[in-house]
């Protein structure tokens, strides 16, 4: 169709936002288009982060179901062998191990608690039941047992099973419910940045790339590659600022997998915590005689219980040795499968722009002069824009205001950044306080914690009638064998955690110039 005839179908554009000269689009259809190009973005923003949060979600529900199962596992083992073992030594006091087991799914749920604190009440409770056991014929009130409490260390009653747990099972249970909430807080990021909605300019600009050709009569012109890069960076622009702590986040992930494996690693350990209780009964019964002589040194001859059966009474107690489980390989799959697949979604905030242009945007194959520059069949001269905000202060596609980062956008970067200080400690085996008020309203990220250099390894000295409720849950977990799920909550920042916080997020928000 020659130029005379083609401008019959043309109207002027002078009334039209996003189109010059002339134009077969009304400024009705124009805004529909405007509106239509948002929508697709986002939709495709969208897509993209679903499946993202697909593969991490998937991970973590992989990795819980197996920390869960193998805990789950040393239960049902200990409830199988102890009743015919150790007779009612164990079963007047099964609720004490019952509890114990409930406290360690709690704190790999993420519950406030200080697992040493846990693991040595566990103890003392235990002594005091056995120890009663043990004399029936002797009445020993609670003030005796206070005494014998504050003896128990330097007794070892239980031999060197308690602090072998306590050393295993602190590094174990740390590292793996550390891992899972990193799959859970990265999760989280993403379904959160993928709800940002675009602005204005974004919207003029995505208009035009997609839509202006049509318009301008040249439908079969594809938007030229670099072109449709330099819309997108800008368009994308915060969200890019995400990958310095997204890679930071990822990598403390692979690496704490390391911690997964040997003596005190959570394959060998969470499933063996059965083990190490045996062995503390064995010792039990092993000293008794020398236990009590020495109990009574310390604290006093006990009275005579005058309606208690005689010593001379024996009651059914055996010794049990159990064997450790070899692995299954299921932790090794799912490690091996878990490296791959985060190492490749390392670069997934600053591939975005190119990945939206090769598939959902009709990119051209190539720059040539077939494809639309947006302004005309040509090639596309401007450079490619850097990724992050402030390399957008140039873009000539869209219209960045670098001094207005988006506050959604940084809250996630604080995210990331807590999530990593915690990894980090977890991987020297030490908990950090966890501050986690992640709800989508609250103006504040998700996770807490601070770096080693600051915090150190801290032990929460609170007692048990102390600790606070949970706040937030591991991100899409569920129930496991009748026990509520619990979720993570930490104690609250010490001011001074609270002003290095606070100046994180000052720093983050400030735009860097170049």
């Amino acid at each position: 169709m020659g130029g005379e005839e083609q401008e019959q179908f043309l109207l002027p554009g002078l009334s039209l936002t996003f189109l010059q000269g002339y134009t077969c689009c009304t400024s009705e259809m124009e805004e529909n288009l405007a509106n239509r190009s948002r929508a697709e973005l986002e939709t495709a923003l969208l897509d993209s982060g679903r499946a993202l949060q697909a593969m991490l979600t998937t991970q973590l529900r992989g990795f819980d179901d197996h920390f869960q199962r193998l805990l789950n596992d040393s239960e049902r083992a200990l409830q199988e062998a102890f009743p015919g073992t150790f007779g009612e030594l164990y079963t007047q006091s099964a609720k004490a191990f019952r509890d114990l087991y409930t406290e360690l799914r709690r704190y790999y749920r993420g519950a406030n608690l200080h697992l040493e604190e846990t693991l040595a009440e566990f103890w003392a409770r235990l002594l005091e039941r056995l120890f009663r056991q043990l004399h029936p014929q002797l009445l020993l009130p609670d003030e005796y047992l206070d005494c014998l409490g504050k003896q128990a260390e330097a007794l070892r009653p239980f031999g060197e099973a308690p602090r072998e747990l306590r050393l295993r099972a602190t590094r174990a249970f740390v590292a793996a419910r550390s891992f899972v909430q990193g799959l859970g807080v990265a999760s989280d990021v993403v379904r959160k940045v993928a709800q940002v909605p675009l602005g204005p300019e974004c919207s003029r600009a995505v208009m035009k790339l997609v839509y202006c050709a049509h318009c301008l009569g040249v439908p079969g012109a594809r938007p030229c590659p670099d072109y449709c890069r330099n819309v997108l960076k800008g368009c994308l622009a915060n969200q890019a600022d995400l990958d310095a702590e997204w890679r930071n986040l990822l990598d403390s992930m692979v690496l704490i997998t390391d911690k997964f494996w040997g003596p005190s690693g959570a394959e060998s350990v969470i499933g063996s915590v059965h083990l190490w209780l045996a062995e503390a009964i064995n010792a039990l019964q092993d000293n008794k005689d020398t236990l009590t002589a020495k109990v009574i040194q310390g604290c006093g001859n006990p009275k005579v219980n005058p309606q208690g059966p005689g010593p001379e009474e024996k009651r059914r107690r055996g010794k049990l040795a159990l064997q450790e489980k070899p692995p299954t390989g299921t932790l090794e799959k799912l490690v091996s499968e878990a490296k791959t697949q985060l190492r490749d979604a390392q670069d997934f905030w600053i591939s975005l722009p190119g990945t939206l242009c090769s598939e959902k945007m009709a990119m051209s194959a190539a720059s040539d002069d077939r494809c639309w520059n947006g302004m005309a069949k040509g090639r596309y001269l401007p450079e490619v824009m850097g990724d992050g905000l402030a390399n957008q202060i140039n873009n000539p596609e869209v219209e960045v205001d670098i001094t207005k980062p988006d506050m959604t956008i940084r809250q996630q970067i604080m995210q990331l950044k807590i999530m990593t200080n915690r990894l980090r400690s977890a991987y020297n085996g030490d908990d950090v306080d966890f501050q986690d008020a992640s709800d989508d309203g609250s103006g504040s990220g998700s996770g807490g914690g601070c770096p080693d250099d600051v915090c150190g390894r801290r032990v929460n000295k609170k007692s048990s009638s102390s600790r606070t409720t949970l706040t937030h849950a591991l991100p899409g977990l569920s129930e496991r064998e009748g026990q509520k799920s619990s979720a993570a909550s930490c104690p609250q920042p010490r001011p001074s955690l609270l002003l290095l916080l606070l100046t994180l997020v000052l720093s983050a928000a400030r735009p860097r110039w170049r």
